[in-house]
């Protein structure tokens, strides 16, 4: 199974939208981790509810994380922050270019998280096929 990181600045929404679709479409295909550049103490409160709006509670194992607390990766997903990622050692690595929600309406949000989980989808799809 293949570890697959999704890396934003401060690891407390697109990120951890991500890790958490790809934690439930990729069971038994890949493990989802998420990480970011800078500290945070909670994911952000409009990205959670957005979840949970589909049944799904981040706050449950999800948590915002530092680049450091990844283990091996083999699929590096930067999320679209023009983040400038240390160098971290990866089979494949793209980015996402997905704009940042936060401080926007709820339909921006969903239509993010929308978004991210149709990423996940084809990426979860293709590993399905290797």
């Amino acid at each position: 199974m293949k570890n697959i990181a999704f890396v934003c600045i401060h690891n407390s929404c697109r990120s951890q939208i991500a890790e958490a679709f790809t934690r439930i479409i990729g069971l038994g295909v890949c493990r989802a981790y998420s990480a970011g550049t800078e500290k945070r103490d909670n994911i952000n409160p409009a990205a959670v509810k957005i979840m949970k709006e589909l049944g799904i509670d981040m706050e449950i194992l999800q948590k915002p994380k530092l680049l450091n607390t990844l283990p091996p990766i083999d699929i590096l997903i930067t999320m679209g922050c023009n983040v400038n990622c240390p160098y971290i050692p990866c089979q494949h690595r793209e980015d996402w270019g997905i704009e940042d929600p936060s401080g926007k309406s709820d339909v921006e949000f969903r239509k993010t998280r929308d978004l991210i989980k149709s990423k996940v989808e084809i990426l979860v799809n293709q590993l399905k096929k290797e």
